[in-house]
């Protein structure tokens, strides 16, 4: 008896180990407050993934550039790795850490081309800005392929127009602070 017990505990502790680092990739759509983006998430080590998303988003923070323009949509680019940190923790207390459901910290990077902007007046110029914002967040999953995600963190950013000096931005100082709050829903496969 004890010969078949110890496989099946040896077996049971590797599958059990497996839950205390992140899933190996994972595609997701996300929509919220601001957007609608497409991503996937692949581990690069035990508790650090890499998240790659292309989207549109409303930028809240554009600065005096787009006053009075109304609400904006606007193309974004973003690479940001994940460390998430209390994947044992949660997976020692009996909760779920499928889909990488855990708290986080991470460096988020964000590019807005200027290609287009959605519902901007035609006398506006388009801006492209990087913003490089370190966050902190949770994600949970609901039900089997659902995850919702809560982020926040403040940032640095560099705003430009294409038309002249890379680095003049005649709406004020084109180096801002970039405050960063996320609430999105998601679908993962």
């Amino acid at each position: 008896m004890t010969r078949f017990f110890f496989p099946f505990l040896l077996l049971s502790g590797l599958c059990f180990s497996q839950n205390n680092r992140v899933e190996a990739i994972i595609f997701g759509a996300h929509t919220g407050l601001s957007g609608l983006w497409v991503n996937t998430e692949f581990r690069l080590f035990k508790s650090l993934a890499l998240k790659g998303e292309i989207g549109i988003e409303n930028d809240f923070s554009v600065g005096s550039h787009y006053d009075g323009a109304g609400f904006i949509l606007q193309p974004v680019i973003t690479v940001e790795p994940k460390i998430y940190y209390n994947l044992k923790k949660r997976n020692d207390n009996g909760k779920s850490t499928k889909k990488n459901g855990a708290n986080f910290v991470s460096l988020k990077t964000s590019f807005h081309p200027d290609w287009f902007v959605i519902n901007l007046d035609p006398s506006y110029k388009r801006i492209a800005d990087l913003a490089i914002v370190p966050t902190w967040g949770i994600r949970r999953l609901i039900g089997e392929h659902f995850t919702y995600e809560i982020a926040g963190g403040l940032g640095y950013r560099i705003v430009y127009l294409k038309d002249v000096d890379p680095f003049y931005y005649e709406g004020g100082n084109p180096r801002q602070y970039v405050p960063y709050l996320s609430l999105r829903i998601g679908y993962t496969l």
